[in-house]
């Protein structure tokens, strides 16, 4: 895996994955509003939707009728440098037809105990939670 971070000026910076994917981030602020996110928040949202991925082709594969999947993620640092993370709770809102509560308690567990490797990564300062709510129904996606 490769990626590249040039700088843009004042406190922004461009990334670039190795598939060739950019994602502004920094600290600037314009308007009194950062203009971005910030490397931290950046790593937050990563981890997230790599536990959300595991989630969904966990319950995929388990022949469930999965229609959406959200993670919300509340967060802590540390107070001195380098401000790792302390604390991260995720709750997750899966929806879909006939869900089975304990397949989505499951796939959860297998998301948080085996497959993500950023909540794996985080988890050496990080103290991670999880609960989560299944909701009936097909989430119908917005016209992109």
């Amino acid at each position: 895996m490769k990626a590249r971070v040039s700088w843009a000026g004042e406190r922004t910076f461009v990334g670039e994955s190795g598939t060739g994917h950019t994602v502004t981030l920094g600290t600037t602020e314009r308007d009194g509003r950062r203009i971005a996110p910030s490397a931290m928040e950046l790593v937050l949202i990563g981890t997230g939707g790599c536990t959300a991925w595991d989630v969904v082709n966990i319950l995929e594969k388990g022949r469930e009728d999965v229609s959406d999947c959200a993670v919300e993620l509340d967060a802590d640092r540390a107070d001195t440098e380098p401000s790792v993370f302390t604390r991260i709770h995720m709750h997750f809102v899966v929806t879909g037809r006939g869900l089975d509560h304990d397949k989505v308690k499951r796939a959860i567990e297998l998301s948080a105990d085996k497959y993500c490797s950023a909540s794996a990564m985080l988890a050496k300062t990080a103290e991670i939670t999880h609960d989560f709510e299944v909701v009936e129904g097909q989430w119908i996606k917005p016209n992109t």
